[in-house]
């Protein structure tokens, strides 16, 4: 995948990702939602986190 980043975001929706944060701390769901700050939204099997752009460090299919 390459392009500009909320291109590739854009794209990953739906799919399972790995979100990796500043502190070291992983998130595994699906993709289900994004905005122009990179905040992302991911669901599990039980629970939907929000999590704020500028604490990312990767994002990972």
């Amino acid at each position: 995948m390459s392009g500009r980043p909320l291109d590739v975001l854009e794209a990953a929706i739906g799919d399972v990702v790995t979100v990796r944060l500043k502190d070291g701390e992983e998130f595994v769901g699906t993709l289900t939602g994004y905005d122009q700050h990179m905040n992302v939204v991911v669901e599990d099997d039980d629970n939907t986190t929000i999590i704020r752009g500028d604490n990312v460090v990767s994002i990972t299919p």
